[in-house]
């Protein structure tokens, strides 16, 4: 055996590897037969959901609705949340009705999923051209797909996009300017991307302008790095100079830490609440957050991570420091047995129900939801213009978005003992939404008897 066949294997492992590539190619045809197959039905309910609101008076909120409703049916199904699948529907019926030609070539494994998203990506441009310019340019940009990788023709697809625009990039611009936003992406260990989308100009300028502050802070370290007294605790930490850690931060890491007190703890340079030469009220706005903190944890017995509620986990050092600067907390009484919430007492708050609400449900309850309940409404399972008292248990917290579809579509609720939830979709599938496990348990004895409301026998 030579040296090159010894480096190959034996012809047996080049027949294992070709009968590997051929069962690998294989598996991807059937893989991608299903994708397409999900994309077209996809597309389809959301064309059902646009025929259910055909007519309506009420056009977009009917529309919105009836999607609504049709997408947390197939969220119920998929087990992800409603406006996962909702989004998915709008992405699904843009390939399907728009990119005909480019769903064929996936279909035929002339291109791949990857090209798809490059193609589609690159032709928002075209929103506004007619449909003989889209189809140009997608037959284009198919040929030019099918000969190299997602990654490598993206610049290309994109250039060819904007050559058959119908709009400038300076009309398109200002259009995606006014889609300014911010949004936080939850990451891993405690930690999460807050992400802005700004005009270029501005997030080039707030880069610089960090770094130049991060540069001054590094710059101005005492010899052996000892200079600052920021430290690894983070920021807005204040020590004393004599208890300073070393500065050891990357510049990164201070740039990071310069832009969060900036955020936290800095006032906006237009504030229409300021008159004269005083102070408007922005400034003084602080950040909230409901975190969910175990006894243990908070006792300093465990390190095990607390619930940042609507994002993620965080670390107990974190939830401990901020337990120590809060001036409100709550404090949950739960069955020792079943674990289910009793009773609540939270100091300097005005309203009992509120308050054991928040703790017992702690984010929105309809299934799979995550959204915060310090972001919600509080909602009347049974109609308060029917007859529903606002007892606790007649009370959920529902986001916005769920209470609308609650009140327009055909999604039903109705309220178990223990604050269980239980949802009925329009196709009559049933989702039982329990109450959060309970973070903190006490003995009753500890905290005393607080009265909660009896719901009606079952």
């Amino acid at each position: 055996m030579d040296e090159y066949s010894g480096s190959m294997g034996s012809d047996a492992d080049v027949a294992a590897l070709a009968s590997i590539v051929g069962e690998v190619e294989g598996a991807a045809a059937v893989v991608r037969a299903g994708q397409v197959a999900e994309v077209r039905a996809l597309a389809a309910a959301g064309q059902l959901a646009a025929r259910q609101a055909a007519g309506s008076p009420a056009v977009v909120r009917a529309h919105d609705m009836a999607l609504r409703s049709v997408a947390a049916e197939l969220g119920g199904v998929l087990r992800v949340t409603d406006r996962t699948v909702q989004s998915r529907i709008d992405e699904a019926r843009d390939l399907v009705e728009h990119y005909p030609a480019t769903l064929v070539a996936w279909e035929t494994g002339r291109i791949t999923r990857g090209h798809v998203r490059v193609i589609t990506d690159a032709g928002s441009v075209l929103v506004d051209a007619s449909p003989e310019r889209r189809a140009e340019f997608e037959a284009a940009a198919i040929s030019r797909c099918e000969r190299d990788t997602p990654n490598r023709v993206r610049s290309e697809v994109e250039i060819l996009a904007e050559r058959f625009a119908e709009r400038s990039f300076t009309d398109r611009h200002r259009d995606a300017a006014a889609e300014r936003r911010v949004r936080v992406v939850p990451g891993a260990a405690g930690m999460s991307d807050l992400i802005a989308t700004l005009p270029t100009v501005i997030a080039d300028g707030i880069l610089d302008r960090l770094t130049q502050q991060a540069q001054i802070i590094v710059d101005a370290r005492e010899p052996g790095n000892a200079g600052s007294a920021f430290g690894a605790r983070g920021a807005g930490d204040a020590a004393s100079a004599g208890d300073a850690e070393p500065d050891r931060r990357r510049i990164d890491q201070v740039r990071a830490d310069v832009f969060s007190d900036l955020l936290l703890a800095g006032a906006p340079a237009l504030d229409p609440t300021a008159s004269g030469d005083g102070e408007g009220s922005l400034g003084a706005i602080r950040a909230q957050v409901q975190v969910i903190v175990p006894a243990l944890t908070l006792l300093g017995v465990d390190d095990g991570p607390a619930d940042l509620v609507g994002r993620s986990p965080i670390d107990a050092e974190t939830a401990r420091c901020l337990a120590g600067d809060t001036h409100s907390w709550a404090r949950v009484l739960t069955d020792p047995v079943e674990g289910t919430v009793l009773a609540v007492d939270r100091y300097r708050t005005p309203w009992p129900q509120r308050r054991f609400l928040r703790a017992r449900d702690q984010h929105c309850r309809f299934p799979g939801c995550r959204r915060a309940a310090i972001r919600c409404e509080i909602d009347h399972t049974i109609d308060a213009a029917k007859g529903g008292p606002t007892a606790l248990w007649n009370l959920a917290h529902l986001c916005q978005r769920h209470h609308s579809m609650k009140q327009f579509t055909r999604w039903k609720v109705r309220q178990l003992p223990g604050g269980v939830l239980e949802w009925t979709s329009p196709t009559g599938r049933i989702y039982r939404e329990d109450a959060p496990a309970p973070p903190v348990s006490f003995t009753p004895a500890s905290i005393g008897t607080t009265a909660v409301d009896e719901p009606p026998p079952f």
